[in-house]
């Protein structure tokens, strides 16, 4: 690829943004060179469309601030110079519709050295784009790299260490090196590691003072798509989330018996997307409900310190799901880096402890929130309750349930003892006739939410939401340029208005690219 190229889209697409992120941005690097990327291309591709559109769908700010996408064919070549996401779904689906038109297996030779060159390449242009937007603001300062490969994930971490030794890292948070194969070509003891699992495990390998994580995926849409989502998660470790407050109990090695609280220093993680997050207006309005509110946690972002105070123990069996409400968090031992090891390693202990603790016992446990602000008499603070149920991981589950005030009266009757045979024997049969599966497992049920989210970002501003006529344009003036609005969304418990999807036609290679920008933006950075 022509580097004078690769730096002149690079400086094309530099927008400046005031915003901080903690997020870090991302480099995807395909290796095409790799055996079976014919079969590989098709699942690849649809797997990182789905997961950018609901990123580019969600409102708040982007859990992927930044984009870009090498491909490693006989050299490497940049299809995605760094793109801020958001705002930009059809130029990056037009990249990826360009990365589906890439020739198949044995059109290129494996030199060996293509994803290294590719790697050093974004490191670079990700330290031109640093440099550019800390002008304007930015504190966006890490990136994680993802490779994707057929080749052995391991040789090529070795390789890595190798290639990288003389080059800076200090912006560079994690190497990603995704094994894709076919289910044929895994060993025994990587089936089971492949399967759609909630998140994929790994094996880290610490060099270059950061981790290359390797890991062996199978070559499906799901697999891959489990894999991009956890770009969605927090990546922030500034500070922790929750403090867990149980009670002293009177018992401590010491001489004294413990009279403080005992304190577990815990982060939040989202188990599911907020539907509410996808239904934004127009201008980015979030419909959320309120995060100051009372009665409302949120996972993202972690702009709060929530405090928990473990008031009861509560019986597993005695709890009604209709008086659980809300999204549920996951709760994990934090792995805030303000932390000294010490601290971090006895949190960890202590969490798995109680979790333990409760499996053993079979019980839940109910906790009050502790108010962050007082309600408008500065006098009368609203008291929240969760119930925190263990699992059979090293995690805690967290539900709000309702208080007196929220409960409305409601009637149960009894079951009848005995009821006719003509009203039995008709769900009897309807019953039989259902397939019965062991679990529920959501990765077997869709809901056409990704094609819908795809149609709503194509739309134009005027067909998602009619303007007013005393505010529309006069016909003489100049018509002026409008930005594709932020998708809007029905809630997933509704049903959409059909909308026909979307089919990318063939793009050529030139389409992704932007006009330039002024001169003196290239005077600035060179």
């Amino acid at each position: 690829m022509n580097s004078r190229r690769l730096l002149s889209e690079t400086r094309r697409t530099f927008p400046a943004t005031k915003v901080h992120c903690q997020q870090p941005s991302r480099i995807v690097i395909v290796d095409i060179t790799s055996p079976s990327w014919t079969s590989t291309c098709s699942v690849l591709s649809e797997a990182l469309e789905n997961t950018l559109c609901l990123a580019c769908s969600l409102t708040g700010p982007c859990r992927v601030p930044l984009l870009s996408l090498y491909v490693v064919q006989s050299q490497q070549e940049c299809l995605l110079p760094f793109t801020q996401v958001k705002e930009n779904f059809a130029r990056i689906q037009a990249c990826i519709s360009e990365l589906r038109l890439l020739p198949g297996e044995g059109c290129f030779p494996q030199t060996g050295n293509g994803v290294v060159q590719a790697v050093q390449d974004g490191l670079q242009q990700f330290k031109q784009y640093s440099r550019h937007t800390a002008a304007g603001g930015s504190t966006n300062s890490s990136v994680e790299i993802t490779i994707l490969t057929s080749q052995s994930s391991k040789e090529m971490a070795k390789q890595l260490e190798n290639k990288l030794k003389d080059v800076d890292l200090v912006s560079l948070r994690r190497i990603q090196v995704i094994e894709v194969l076919k289910r044929d070509f895994l060993e025994p003891e990587d089936v089971e590691q492949c399967m759609p699992a909630e998140e994929p495990s790994s094996t880290d390998i610490a060099i270059l003072g950061m981790d290359i994580d390797v890991q062996t995926i199978e070559d499906n849409v799901i697999s891959l798509e489990v894999l991009f989502k956890t770009w969605l998660h927090d990546y922030g470790t500034e500070r922790e989330h929750l403090h867990l407050l149980l009670p002293s109990g009177g018992f401590s090695h010491a001489a004294a018996p413990r009279t403080t609280p005992i304190c577990l220093k815990c982060d939040l993680q989202e188990r599911l997307l907020d539907p509410a997050l996808l239904s934004g207006t127009a201008d980015g309005t979030m419909r959320a409900a309120d995060f100051n509110s009372p009665f409302q946690m949120a996972a993202w972002p972690a702009t709060v310190l929530y405090k928990l105070r473990v008031v009861k123990a509560l019986k597993a069996e005695g709890v009604c799901e209709s008086v659980l409400y809300g999204l549920p968090f996951i709760i994990r031992p934090t792995s805030c880096w303000q932390l000294d090891w010490d601290e971090l390693e006895i949190n960890q202990h202590s969490f798995h402890a109680l979790c333990h603790s409760l499996l053993k016992r079979k019980w839940m446990l109910l906790a009050e929130r502790e108010p962050q602000n007082t309600g408008p008499n500065w006098n009368i603070v609203v008291h929240s309750y969760y119930v925190i149920v263990p699992s059979d991981s090293a995690t805690l589950l967290v539900k709000a349930v309702a208080p007196r005030e929220l409960l409305l009266p409601s009637n149960f009757p009894a079951l009848l003892a005995e009821h006719p045979e003509r009203a039995r024997g008709p769900v009897e049969s309807a019953l039989n006739s259902l397939e019965v599966e062991v679990a529920y497992n959501p990765l077997h049920i869709k809901s056409n939410l990704y094609k819908y989210l795809k149609s709503v970002l194509h739309k134009p501003l005027h067909w998602q939401q009619a303007q007013p006529r005393d505010q529309r344009p006069e016909r003489h003036q100049p018509k002026q340029h409008q930005s594709r609005a932020r998708a809007t969304v029905a809630p997933l418990l509704m049903a959409p208005s059909p909308v026909q999807a979307f089919r990318p036609a063939a793009v050529r290679r030139d389409s992704c690219e932007r006009s330039p920008l002024p001169k003196e933006y290239d005077e600035f950075l060179q």
